[in-house]
């Protein structure tokens, strides 16, 4: 564990990282679009094969902005607002329950036409939290359990545990996940970190269990075609569409499983039209991109020039990474169907939004690196 080094140099930003989340917003304004366009025409509350497009874009734009300001924001700063943004955060994250729920969950805050999820910003709260924590504690109290490693997990427990009130599982262990890997990578002993990650285990199978819906989902997975037209719809539809691609794909804007087969397919299910219309070439290119986003952020981590900003690139990273890993599971049938969308490509506009203004707090750090 590495002490804070004072009067860093600002140098330039990490332009790998940077051309690879604009190129990943871009396919992702244009694939929404491509995804979104004929249920938005076909739908009487838009009736405008634009309306997912337009709204996207100004999202880009607004989070573009955003990213760009947090690029110039010293993230050292951040730690005098964290108590603040961990008050804030907890209050959002109840207030959901004062809003109608969705399908069944109360995920979401909603004022007029504009509604955003809590839980995507409680999930970069933790790490802030851990970033900030860490750093203040030093690197021998991580290695004990009472000390190093209990405290971290209750917290983010809390915070998991108000997310899975939502009835949202699925960000629930994207906290939890992220919460052992920053741990891991401080320098928490292996042991506990496999103790802890049994417990998590447990924690999802049980969460799986006790609730239908859920339980209904897990048995899909196993054999969806045993239920066609019922729970294994979903990812049947995900298979076919990214089968009928093949190689080369069928051309962007000539999905057919987008046509009222597969529900929202601009949402949590938008890789399988990539898969459809651009094809096993269309998805390898997204597969790289974000390839290349894990190992920049894995080098910004490693360049850090204090504990502060290792964990905060690490956590972040991770978030990013652990969410694509699970989309992309879930619609290739690797996993059971969850709600988590392909971070900056599925539609969302405070997904996107709070996921850039963590890149640019991740390019902030780039700038101020060993090599800067």
């Amino acid at each position: 564990m590495r002490i804070s080094k004072p009067n860093t140099k600002m140098g330039s930003i990490d332009f790998l990282l940077f051309a690879t989340i604009m190129l990943l917003v871009a396919i992702g304004v244009v694939m929404v679009y491509s995804a979104s366009s004929y249920k938005a025409f076909f739908d009487k509350s838009t009736r405008d094969s634009m309306f997912y497009l337009k709204r996207q874009g100004l999202w880009a734009i607004i989070g573009t902005f955003l990213m760009f300001f947090t690029v110039k924001f010293d993230y050292k700063r951040i730690k005098k607002y964290t108590k603040l943004l961990m008050i804030v955060s907890v209050i959002f994250l109840l207030a959901v329950f004062a809003f109608e729920s969705r399908k069944g969950a109360q995920r979401w805050i909603t004022l007029g036409s504009v509604g955003f999820q809590p839980s995507e910003i409680a999930k970069y709260i933790v790490v802030l939290y851990m970033a900030k924590s860490i750093e203040l504690k030093g690197g021998r109290k991580i290695e004990t359990m009472l000390y190093g490693v209990l405290p971290y997990l209750l917290v983010s427990a809390f915070y998991a545990g108000l997310v899975f009130a939502e009835k949202n599982l699925s960000i629930a262990a994207v906290i939890m996940i992220v919460t052992l890997i920053i741990l891991y990578v401080s320098g928490a002993k292996i042991t506990h970190v496999l103790g802890v990650v049994g417990l998590v285990v447990l924690g999802g199978i049980a969460g799986i269990i006790f609730e239908p819906y859920r339980m209904a989902r897990f048995t899909s997975f196993l054999n969806p075609w045993s239920d066609p037209k019922g729970k294994g719809y979903q990812l049947i539809q995900s298979l076919l569409a990214m089968g009928s691609g093949g190689i080369w794909g069928m051309g962007l804007g000539r999905s057919r499983q987008k046509c009222y087969y597969i529900p929202e397919p601009h949402n949590d299910f938008i890789f399988s039209i990539i898969g459809e219309e651009l094809g096993l070439i269309g998805c390898t290119v997204i597969v790289i991109l974000f390839i290349v986003f894990v190992w920049r952020g894995i080098v910004i981590a490693i360049r850090a020039k204090d504990t502060y900003g290792t964990i905060l690139a690490t956590g972040i990273t991770s978030v990013i990474a652990v969410q694509a890993i699970i989309n992309i599971a879930v619609v290739t049938g690797a996993m059971p169907v969850t709600g988590v969308p392909l971070p900056f490509i599925s539609y969302g506009g405070s997904a996107l939004t709070i996921n850039m203004i963590a890149v640019g707090i991740l390019l902030n750090i780039s700038r101020q690196t060993e090599s800067g």
